[in-house]
């Protein structure tokens, strides 16, 4: 999957490549090109000719002259040329443009699809059809054309300014929506490339502890707002959603131009609240390809070598890039409903298909805005993504008939939907692929501990045979079947753990239920090898329960022995059965009725599929990984995602806190068969682990700084009240301690 992000760049390129041939409004194409002569024809083609019957529509406009009476009859075509070669005398188009004007308009505009019957003359042969000039002078009301006539000189007027109007406008849309567009696309890849730039990284990096980390609502990020409000964005995010809302209203307010008298708008007022009309939803086609790149799990800016933005980040402005969509398509339909209502055509216009598919599109939009929230998120997760994908597709698809039923194929805006059906088939594609490339694999279960309604909560999944590397910060998403058949689609995220940095296989000598078997574990040579000692803190009492007393606590110390002292810094030595390959995940069971995890159980062959490997926070790993010094923080099942840290520094402190009922994955990872796997390998100097009592952030940070390293890391994976907490702990001792760098990753996952 390397390579993925090259071939969606050459297919995004071949798309503008090709719009750039067809034409998006003003560039290049301009369908009312000449001017003069488009307006001539229009000040024409709604006359009623000795032929006229039942004619072609054209967006909202029906003609009731057939392109077949157009191409014979010879009033007409004489009339316009002789119009053209006056009007036009003092623009000066060349004769090889009037002549394919002609061609593509005179009996009907091929570039909106009509299949026009060519003129029986050229233009060139029209015009020598007129010996003298026409003195027929046509009026404003003049409605039969039966002889070579000239053109009324209000009509011809009150045509070219609507055409010249409606095309500069187009022309101005366009242009502020790729600016937005590419704001949108280009301000991730901007600002992780400045900050290669020597001076300016050194920047960047002061901005982190007031910019970049701190939440703009007190310490919330990852935990939710009260209420369920949502996930209040980080100062920097913030700082991208205030552009990009600034940008839009901005865009959408200025640089209009009225041009009265027009044949379309008989009011200054009208002609405007219509230019504001096509402006906004002209907009949110143009953000539509960024709402769905942003959502992807495969976006091309996730690319490390583009952007160091993380998955989490662009998940959460794709939800207010999606508001501002959303508000943008609205006012569009109000200020359509105003104005066509304003204007009487109301009643005529609400029953053709454009304006259905209008509606469609815009309720749609509506609910999937303002029933996106985090509380419906939470509460039917499911079901909501379901939803969310099947309404999102009937967006496209009614964006898709309400710019083709109104416009056919003029103004480009099918060019923004073959972007957006492009984003979200190469994400659903490479999803596919993915899953493919690792192939169906079969998982053990093994029931650790805790208790939910009886049932152990937390269990160990292993899947052997996965070569993924040992990397840190990754995850994938595993889809299990035969768990929910009726929905098997279902997949959640989790944590990469490869099982070799556990030392001795799990899933070897060993049935899948924990409590059958332990006979293993109890043996006198492993408690030699390595003692775990259980001791109350001092504030608390001997027989309190710490998940119920918030001062009780217990503190594991591992204690390992002498002859590992080398492997503190050697890493782990290799056991007879340790697994070269495969991938191990600790799970904790979801509560309720609700949540596929809560199926799982002891199984020796569990049928498992798995989509990944995915970066959490892109370059934000490799930045951590190059400190002096590593503190990992982790909060119950967060320990998932810190092992792998360990593996890969040198200099490592590992802060780990977790309820009474967790205790499970300490004897697990701790334990007295650990002695090969990473953990066990670290010295006791440099494991804190804390059951039922919260750990000391600011202190432990402090620690650090005392010691004097230079540069600090932090990861913090846990609970998201835990990551928050680590956030602005951090954030408070780099402005504290200017002398000591941070660098803070965060491996969290949040609805």
């Amino acid at each position: 999957m390397k390579h993925s992000a090259h071939i969606w760049l050459l297919g995004l390129l071949a798309t503008v490549s090709f719009a750039g041939e067809t034409g998006l409004t003003g560039f290049h194409a301009n369908i009312y090109d000449p001017y003069c002569a488009t307006a001539c024809l229009r000040s024409l083609n709604g006359m009623t000719l000795d032929c006229s019957s039942e004619g072609v529509t054209v967006g909202m406009v029906t003609f009731q002259t057939s392109t077949e009476c157009y191409a014979q009859n010879t009033p007409f075509l004489t009339s316009v040329a002789w119009c053209v070669h006056t009007k036009c005398a003092t623009h000066h188009p060349s004769a090889s443009l009037l002549e394919y004007w002609w061609d593509m308009q005179v009996t009907g505009q091929k570039a909106a699809g009509v299949e026009a019957v060519p003129a029986k003359w050229t233009y060139g042969d029209t015009l020598a059809h007129v010996t003298e000039a026409p003195t027929l002078q046509l009026s404003a009301t003049d409605t039969v054309l039966n002889t070579t006539s000239l053109v009324a000189p209000s009509t011809y007027e009150m045509q070219y300014n609507v055409l010249y109007g409606v095309q500069r406008e187009g022309t101005v849309e366009n242009g502020y929506g790729i600016a937005i567009l590419v704001t949108g696309f280009g301000t991730p890849v901007l600002l992780t490339w400045l900050g290669y730039v020597p001076v300016i990284s050194t920047l960047i990096h002061n901005l982190k502890p007031h910019l970049v980390w701190p939440s703009t609502i007190g310490t919330y990020h990852v935990r939710p707002l009260p209420y369920l409000l949502g996930n209040a964005p980080t100062v920097g995010q913030s700082l991208y959603i205030a552009l990009f809302i600034i940008l839009n209203i901005i865009l959408t307010s200025v640089n209009y131009e009225s041009r009265q008298p027009n044949a379309w708008y008989a009011t200054r007022w009208r002609e405007i609240v219509a230019f504001v009309l096509y402006r906004t939803g002209n907009f949110a086609y143009i953000m539509a390809p960024l709402v769905f790149l942003f959502a992807g799990r495969n976006n091309i800016l996730l690319c490390k070598y583009l952007t160091n933005w993380s998955h989490s980040t662009y998940i959460l402005l794709h939800r207010w890039i999606a508001r501002i969509f959303t508000f943008q398509a609205l006012l569009h339909s109000v200020l359509a409903l105003v104005l066509y209502c304003e204007e009487g055509m109301y009643d005529m216009e609400h029953t053709k298909p454009y304006w259905s598919w209008g509606i469609v599109a815009t309720v749609c939009t509506v609910v999937l805005c303002f029933f996106s929230g985090l509380y419906i998120r939470a509460l039917f997760y499911e079901a909501w993504l379901l939803v969310h994908i099947v309404l999102s597709v009937i967006v496209v698809v009614a964006c898709w008939y309400h710019a083709y039923d109104l416009y056919a194929y003029l103004g480009g805006y099918c060019y923004w939907l073959y972007a957006v059906s492009a984003v979200w088939a190469f994400d659903r594609v490479a999803r596919i692929v993915r899953v493919l490339h690792t192939g169906p694999r079969r998982a053990v279960v093994t029931e650790l501990g805790g208790n939910i309604n009886g049932e152990a909560a937390y269990v160990r999944f292993d899947i052997p045979g996965v070569r993924w590397g040992l990397e840190p910060g990754n995850h994938a998403y595993f889809y299990f079947p035969t768990l929910h058949p009726l929905r098997p689609w279902e997949n959640h995220p989790f944590s990469l753990l490869p099982t070799a940095l556990l030392g001795q296989s799990h899933y070897l000598g060993k049935t899948a239920d924990r409590r059958s078997t332990e006979d293993d574990h109890n043996s006198t040579d492993q408690k030699q090898i390595q003692q775990v000692q259980i001791h109350h803190g001092a504030d608390a009492d001997a027989h309190a329960d710490p998940e119920k007393n918030k001062h009780g606590a217990l503190t594991v110390t591992a204690r390992t022995h002498t002859r590992l002292t080398n492997v503190v810094r050697d890493g782990p030595r290799p056991h007879p059965t340790a697994p070269t390959a495969g991938l191990t995940l600790f799970i904790r069971k979801g509560k309720g009725a609700k949540g596929m995890t809560r199926l799982l159980h002891a199984d020796q062959s569990l049928l498992t599929f798995i989509e990944g490997p995915y970066p959490n926070n892109n370059r934000g790993t490799t930045q951590v990984l190059r400190c002096d010094r590593l503190l990992l923080i982790a909060g119950g099942i967060g320990i998932t995602a810190i092992v792998p840290f360990v593996a890969h520094h040198r200099n490592v402190k590992l802060a780990w806190s977790l309820k009474e009922s967790a205790k499970c994955l300490v004897d697990e990872l701790l334990g007295v068969s650990t002695v090969n796997s990473v953990l066990g390998a670290l010295a006791d100097a440099d494991k804190e682990v804390r059951i039922g009592k919260r750990l000391d952030i600011a202190r432990l940070l402090a620690a650090e700084v005392e010691t004097g390293w230079q540069s600090v890391g932090v990861v913090v994976s846990g609970p998201g009240s835990l990551c928050d907490h680590v956030r602005a702990a951090v954030v408070a001792a780099a402005k504290q301690n200017p002398k000591t760098v941070f660098e803070l990753e965060v491996e969290a996952y949040s609805w």
